[in-house]
């Protein structure tokens, strides 16, 4: 797993499938926690940075999806870290449920096939409690962090943005590009009509910086960089 500083507080943990973010103030969030696995690389980034796991106060979950929630459970078992995730999401997140699968363009399919081979196997521990959060809600970092229902990639996924720091985590409701870098919708969407609302809305904020559950991040006008991506779409 590679650490990547973005800024002073924020920072990319990149897995070999799938991101997360460590944000830091006088203590820590963790923003989507990896595949299956993933919490022994994220608690020895923890320690890397000055930090135990145990300063890990919350993990919050854009969406259901493997990449994104399978060391949820286990990090949270390690830290003590309380989980949150959107009501329409969080039975999958419990392991209640079985969550959809995408509705695959066709183009999608080999790009879809070669991710799920990285993916490490097994089946993810559920953490043993989710706090549910919706639209609206403000969370407790970064100055007070929103959060934002972008439904299309899934029903519950949501976006966070911290207004004071102009600094938005996407999930996978938009991404960037490996080929040419540039932010375009996301792909594997339960609805893709929902999703490109959903980048519409993510487009209107005033974020200077996009952290995004796949691809490099823009660190720097990244408004601009959604409104294009949302005139393509």
């Amino acid at each position: 797993m590679d650490v990547i500083g973005l800024l002073p507080r924020l920072h990319l943990l990149r897995f070999p499938v799938g991101q997360a973010y460590l944000w830091r103030d006088d203590a820590l969030t963790l923003i989507d926690a990896g595949p299956i696995g993933a919490s022994r690389a994220i608690a020895d980034a923890v320690r890397v940075l000055g930090h135990a796991p145990g300063d890990v106060r919350r993990i919050v979950l854009t969406h259901f999806h493997e990449d994104h929630v399978g060391g949820a459970g286990e990090f949270a078992t390690l830290s003590g870290a309380e989980v949150l995730a959107h009501p329409l999401d969080a039975p999958f997140v419990r392991g209640e449920l079985q969550g959809p699968p995408p509705r695959f363009e066709e183009w999608e399919l080999p790009i879809h096939a070669e991710a799920a081979r990285q993916l490490p196997k097994g089946t993810p521990v559920p953490p043993a409690e989710v706090t549910e959060v919706a639209d609206g809600d403000v969370l407790g970092f970064g100055g007070g962090a929103r959060v934002i229902h972008v439904p299309g990639h899934t029903d519950g996924s949501i976006a966070l943005f911290l207004p004071d720091e102009r600094v938005l985590f996407t999930g996978d409701t938009v991404a960037r590009s490996p080929v040419d870098g540039t932010v375009i919708p996301g792909v594997f969407n339960l609805d893709r009509p929902r999703l490109l609302a959903s980048v519409a809305r993510l487009a209107a904020l005033d974020a200077e910086v996009a952290c995004f559950g796949h691809g490099d991040a823009v660190v720097g006008d990244a408004a601009t960089a959604l409104r294009k991506a949302a005139a393509v779409a």
